[in-house]
């Protein structure tokens, strides 16, 4: 069942409750343990968070472009994109168009974890290391952040301490299977990583999702490579700009297929479905594919199997929520 968590369709930066409240282009998700849920909102630069009941306030961001340290409104970004969450409640946010991977405390204050803010790959701590327009970040349990490197054509680790290194990715666009360097991406624009340490990747403009072992050995979990929206599994099926990438606790993959307009679900086993969307843009609230969507990106997924969405070019936050 699909439905509207927040925002009323109509481009601001009102904070308010549910339809009251207004986004400009969101597309990063993220969701804590409490069922709060922290938002990329993109063409706003800031980073909205909403509570289970619906409230959305502005965690951080001053809404004008920049990459300003500080707390709260006094801080600013430059198109951010995916967020994460730890389970400390510490956001970690892809500043898209300032290529810094920045952090922000429960209590709003602002720092750069990583990132010169110049383009770049290099590999070093802090601000040595750069970063080429990263659109998504995941963490892990153990306080790793791990960075879509989108137009860098990687995907990087930070560690808590800041040091970057590269995870998988050869720098240069492309599709290759292999290990670390050795593999190719283009243009991956989210990361996901579940309990064990696997990586799934949104591998956008290869249509593909792929997945990275902790050994850092990249394979194809699904996709053909050519665009479209078939169902089936592994690389019988076929995706469309696929933009974010969530895995839940039984590692089942959810895709934001951005230019099909569906969520997609990927099994363990590789069976891909579509788990709600219409295929055709819109923003009608309903049950699986009676429902629609308009360029959805980034998801996140709790642990009650809920899957959020941020619906882009709506500028809203849905809600998907398992059948009873």
């Amino acid at each position: 069942m699909v439905s509207t968590l927040a925002g009323s369709g109509t481009v601001g930066s009102a904070n308010g409750t549910g339809t009251a409240a207004t986004f400009n282009k969101p597309e990063g998700v993220a969701v804590d343990a409490s069922g709060n849920v922290y938002v990329g909102d993109r063409f706003n630069d800031m980073i909205r968070m909403i509570t289970p009941a619906g409230v959305v306030s502005t965690l951080a961001g001053s809404s004008t472009p920049g990459t300003a340290n500080g707390t709260g409104t006094a801080a600013s970004f430059d198109m951010p994109s995916g967020v994460a969450v730890d389970a400390s409640g510490n956001v970690y946010v892809a500043d898209t168009y300032g290529n810094k991977i920045r952090k922000i405390t429960p209590a709003g204050v602002v720092s750069t974890l990583a990132g010169s803010g110049t383009v770049g790959s290099a590999d070093g701590t802090g601000t040595a290391a750069s970063f080429d327009e990263p659109y998504g970040v995941a963490v892990d349990a153990s306080g790793n952040v791990y960075v879509a490197d989108t137009y860098g054509n990687k995907i990087r680790k930070v560690t808590p301490a800041g040091v970057v290194s590269t995870v998988a990715g050869s720098g240069t666009a492309g599709s290759a299977n292999g290990t670390g360097t050795a593999a190719s991406f283009n243009k991956p624009f989210d990361v996901a990583v579940d309990a064990s340490g696997n990586l799934y990747v949104a591998d956008g403009d290869n249509n593909e999702i792929r997945m990275i072992t902790q050994a850092g050995v990249v394979s194809t979990l699904a996709g053909s490579g050519t665009a479209g929206s078939a169902n089936g599994t592994g690389t019988a099926a076929s995706f469309n700009q696929p933009f974010g990438v969530a895995v839940d606790a039984s590692g089942n993959v959810y895709v934001g297929d951005a230019s099909s307009n569906e969520i997609r679900m990927i099994t363990p086993a590789g069976v891909v479905s579509t788990l709600a969307g219409s295929g055709t843009a819109g923003s009608a609230n309903g049950t699986g594919t009676a429902a629609s969507f308009n360029s959805p990106t980034h998801v996140a997924v709790d642990a009650g199997g809920n899957v959020y969405v941020g619906d882009w070019a709506n500028s809203e936050i849905r809600k998907i929520s398992p059948a009873p």
